[in-house]
């Protein structure tokens, strides 16, 4: 298992868990090992994005100099998304991407994701390649001479053939309809409203002055409350809310009410299903999906899979089994037709198909799912997998699973990006989740796993 890599790139406090130096070895392997095989009047090309953290900055600068250190040429995306990086990446023909961002984090964490040529994520093997040079077992790489150093490019136009792209996604106008988009002061904060006005929207938008510091806070996806008022508050048809890369999307209908990830690969699913496109009668869910989507899928005959936590499990079932719709509760969802990851501008413009396709209210179309009540409660821990396998919180889970029966279900499962345990229940009631919740959290403090 990978050292520094987990389900969602490498992540941490910057220049404290995650330093420039990292950032420089990072982009010196990455530009040796892909530059290796290419003929001798050929160099390599490693694409690079970030979202608008101070510090995504001075991770650009530390990569680019390690890729052009090893002889490889860095094109700069600058400030963009996750998925326009993957979009790219595989379409204009790059050996690999880099995307600088902590996704939903605070502003003072950031990330390194590394992309495959495919614009998928990167596979195991290389990434503990990648990890073997940064703790020096693999030994030193050569350093490029002469004509052989490589060079930075400007690559903004690589945006502006990601925008054109998701345009081209849509089938009807939007004109007459009024949207409302929460940017997160992050990487959406330009492209958003560009497409959603050059598709003839209304376009409202909020949190689109980012300054380096302001990235997610008190916004975005993980702050879902600023949409609703604002969607109320401006009579608006339906808002949008992405994160700090825009790889996720949740949605807020006219009425102000949330509508997650869960009720998305619903809505879409159903309509894929209506239309006799949904590939092997399934859509894909992980272990953290509601009790209520599962119902709902069932009542209208749509099977499913369920994946661990993380996007890059649910874009590998879909992919080895051809599936069309998947993705997360928290608001990545992958449409595998036209994405490799997570698009939250692209789940946006999806639902906004079905809404004008059917006819009706976004509110309409996800009234079928009625969610259950779902605690999650995160405990800081100094050691993952010595909590999850303690026999007296493995007892505790047990326990409530007994107790729970058939109702309702426990999750205990570590985080892959942070240093958390995540303890979730659901159940007919929101007290019965609270208790069981609170009985093992109790129990992790109690065995003394929680971080001082």
């Amino acid at each position: 298992m990978a050292k520094y890599f987990g389900t969602d790139g490498f992540r941490g406090e910057a220049n404290v868990d995650l330093t420039v130096n990292h950032a420089y070895q990072i982009g010196r392997f990455l530009g040796w090992y892909y530059g290796r095989k290419k003929q001798p009047d050929e160099k390599c090309r490693i694409l690079i994005g970030k979202d608008t953290r101070l510090s995504s900055y001075m991770f650009e600068y530390a990569l680019a100099s390690g890729i052009t250190a090893s002889g490889a040429d860095a094109c700069l995306l600058h400030v963009t998304t996750t998925p326009s990086v993957a979009y790219v990446v595989r379409t204009e023909d790059f050996d690999c991407g880099v995307m600088i961002s902590a996704s939903h984090n605070p502003y003072y964490d950031n990330g390194i994701k590394l992309i495959n040529a495919a614009g998928e994520k990167m596979d195991e093997e290389t990434l503990l390649k990648v990890e073997a040079y940064m703790d020096g077992i693999s030994g030193e790489i050569p350093f490029a001479y002469k004509e052989k150093i490589g060079c930075t490019v400007d690559y903004s136009q690589g945006r502006s053939k990601y925008m054109n792209y998701l345009i081209s996604l849509a089938v009807k106008s939007y004109s007459g309809k009024k949207v409302g988009l929460d940017c997160a002061n992050g990487s959406a904060w330009m492209l958003a409203k560009q497409v959603f006005d050059a598709l003839g929207a209304e376009t409202y938008v909020i949190n689109n002055h980012p300054d380096g510091n302001n990235i997610n806070e008190n916004c975005g996806s993980t702050h879902i409350e600023e949409l609703q008022k604002f969607v109320i508050e401006n009579h608006l048809d339906v808002g949008f809310a992405f994160d700090g890369d825009a790889d996720r999307c949740l949605a807020v209908d006219e009425n102000g009410k949330l509508v997650d990830g869960d009720a998305i690969i619903y809505i879409y699913g159903r309509y894929l299903k209506e239309r006799g496109k949904l590939t092997g009668n399934k859509v894909v869910t992980t272990v953290m999906s509601n009790f209520g989507l599962y119902k709902a899928l069932d009542e209208i005959d749509v099977a499913y899979e369920k994946t661990a936590v993380g996007d890059k499990y649910v874009y590998e079932s879909m992919s080895d089994n051809g599936y069309r719709i998947g993705g997360e509760q928290s608001g990545h969802i992958i449409f595998r037709k036209y994405a490799t990851t997570g698009d939250g501008i692209l789940t946006a413009i999806k639902l906004m198909e079905v809404m004008l396709a059917k006819d009706q209210t976004l509110s309409q179309l996800a009234a079928p799912m009625k969610v259950y009540p779902q605690v999650l409660v995160n405990v800081r821990v100094k050691n993952k997998k010595a909590a999850q396998e303690d026999p007296a919180v493995q007892a505790a889970v047990k326990a409530a699973e007994e107790k729970l029966g058939d109702s309702g279900r426990i999750l205990v499962r570590e985080s892959g990006t942070e240093p958390v345990i995540r303890v979730m229940a659901e159940a007919a009631e929101k007290a019965e989740c609270e208790r069981h919740v609170q009985e093992i959290v109790d129990v992790i403090i109690k065995q003394g796993h929680q971080e001082a």
